[in-house]
């Protein structure tokens, strides 16, 4: 067991967050709102594009209809471009949507650090880089947006042994970066393969700091050995995972629209609810909105059925009795939630 007060400890009992016995789950969206630029080169500090910017209206109009109001996770890019801030400004003063942190590290001041992919996970920057670039987030998000984050994901999933830390100290109260079920370290990234799937507190010096793990549940005929015997037999997605899911034994799904047909995100809603999860947080990133910049989304076809897949999960989680959530009521229920 890693020492208490970062992400990768196992969490005491009493630190993990439950349903109380009468209580439903809730769901929370999570966009990970940042540049545009190729999944597939090398990581870079200047090249990238903003042309999916003005999507945002359209993805936050879709979702002001449906009730829901999503946490945009910015990043320094967005933050600097009027535009963004205009449109996510505007919903966040309405009370339509909250805004939250997301840093990749790349793109982020101080640079002061080669460009790699290794440094391309925060986690992996000396300290004080890594408290310089999380201030300076935090700071142009409170000017630009004249509010302050309490919600923070690390890009690329990358927390470090000392991010819980540096988040309570810079006043965040809710972190988001853990992708339960998935291994980053084949690229100098986390290992989350054995992370808790619900909520829970991770207690610091200077306070205590809310993981909400993006969700992921594995299904099939293995039940809840399935996850243990998928990280055995395969790693991050290869062809074992995939014979696995194909022959009924073992899935691993995330509740996202990026490569999670709707009928597999209905079934990992329908697991999560049997886990009695209290929160099912979805996630997918910006670029995904305009066609071109993502692997799921190429044509404007796509993006018809990156919409329809939304309303279709969004129908399934109203048949089941899961409604939208927000940071603050996550919050509040997992401050009352704590088991004894």
């Amino acid at each position: 067991m890693q020492p208490a007060g970062n992400f990768f400890a196992d969490p005491a009992p009493s630190d993990l967050v439950e349903l109380a016995a009468d209580e439903r789950p809730r769901f929370w969206v999570t966009i990970d709102t940042e540049e545009d630029f190729d999944w597939t080169a090398p990581f870079a500090r200047t090249g990238y594009s903003l042309a999916s910017v003005p999507a945002l209206a359209d993805c936050q109009g879709y979702f002001e209809r449906a009730g829901v109001r999503p946490i945009y996770l910015v990043d320094w890019p967005i933050v600097a471009d009027d535009r963004a801030v205009e449109i996510l400004g505007a919903a966040q003063t309405r009370g339509d949507c909250e805004i939250g942190a997301q840093l990749h590290p790349w793109v982020t001041p101080p640079h002061d650090e080669d460009v790699s992919a290794r440094n391309s996970y925060t986690g992996n920057l000396a300290l004080d880089l890594q408290r310089a670039k999380m201030t300076a987030l935090r700071d142009a998000i409170s000017t630009r947006f004249a509010m302050t984050p309490i919600v923070y994901r690390a890009g690329r999933y990358g927390l470090g042994a000392n991010t819980a830390t540096m988040l309570a100290e810079l006043g965040f109260r809710c972190d988001t970066s853990v992708r339960s079920g998935f291994d980053y370290r084949a690229g100098h990234g986390p290992d989350y393969r054995s992370t808790s799937l619900h909520p829970w507190w991770v207690r610091t010096e200077a306070g205590a700091v809310l993981e909400m793990p993006v969700t992921t549940v594995f299904g099939g005929l293995l039940g809840r050995a399935g996850r243990h015997i998928y990280h055995c037999l395969a790693r991050n997605g290869t062809h074992v995972g995939a014979a696995l899911a194909r022959l009924g034994m073992v899935e691993r799904i995330a509740l996202t629209p990026e490569g999670i047909p709707a009928e597999r995100a209905c079934k990992a809603i329908d697991l999560a609810i049997d886990l009695r999860l209290p929160v099912l947080n979805f996630s997918f990133h910006s670029p995904s909105l305009q066609p071109g910049n993502t692997p799921y989304v190429r044509t404007p076809a796509d993006l018809d059925l990156f919409y329809r897949w939304w309303d279709v999960v969004l129908n399934h989680l109203a048949q089941r009795g899961v409604e939208p959530t927000t940071a603050a009521q996550i919050l509040t229920m997992a401050e009352h939630n704590a088991t004894a």
